[in-house]
């Protein structure tokens, strides 16, 4: 009996084990969250600017989601349709409430105004409209690409933001510009899987001068 209840004890730690093992390999660093989206530099932007190093791992069908969601929004002739997101960061240990990410809409002409920017954003010069905070960055870009039909008359009008989440990294300029160098490096991955043409307006390089 003795030896029987070993086993059953040994068999019940090893068990444990695994599943707290399995629970640590659910979180991994920004480079690794939705596949390769903050792949290279970014991953340690995203880190910075969230103030986290661990999130919960995401699929990678980040990209493939937008683009569907994206044409299934231009083709159904609205003038703005609600996309999807590319990537949602959930910090480890943390709130429900407390996430951040990247995420691209159809947006309608007459979203793009200097007026009714977020309290404490600011515009920047670079596509069709651009603004940075604290919190994030979004930027305004319009592709013409042979994939949506009828794009060559009327551009796909793309709407990308970045958000950081709850984060204690300072408002300043240098991480205002980190918000915007992600949300750039991810529109540029998204307009090659669309294949705008002229990477949909977009630098390759991003342009981080206040307006």
């Amino acid at each position: 009996m003795a030896a029987g209840l070993v086993v059953a004890l040994g068999a019940g730690n090893a068990a444990c084990a695994s599943e707290e093992e399995a629970k640590e390999e659910t979180f991994v660093g920004a480079e690794e969250v939705c596949g390769d989206v903050f792949a290279g530099p970014l991953a340690e932007m995203v880190e910075k600017v969230t103030g986290d190093k661990l999130f919960f791992r995401k699929g990678p069908e980040g990209v493939e989601r937008v683009v569907a969601a994206l044409k299934e929004g231009y083709a159904s002739g609205r003038p703005w349709a609600g996309g999807a997101e590319l990537c949602r960061l959930d910090p480890k240990d943390s709130a429900q409430t407390d996430h951040g990410g990247a995420k691209f809409t159809m947006y309608a002409p007459q979203d793009v105004e200097d007026e009714g920017l977020p309290a404490g954003y600011e515009l920047y010069t670079m596509g069709v409209q651009s603004s940075v905070g604290r919190g994030g960055a979004g930027l305004y870009f319009e592709c013409v690409s042979p994939q949506l039909k009828g794009s060559d008359k009327t551009p796909l009008r793309i709407h990308g933001s970045f958000g950081r989440g709850v984060s204690d990294a300072p408002d300043t300029r240098e991480y205002r510009n980190l918000n915007m160098t992600i949300l750039h490096a991810v529109s540029l991955k998204l307009v090659k899987e669309l294949d705008c043409a002229n990477n949909g307006g977009l630098p390759k390089s991003p342009v981080l001068t206040p307006k």
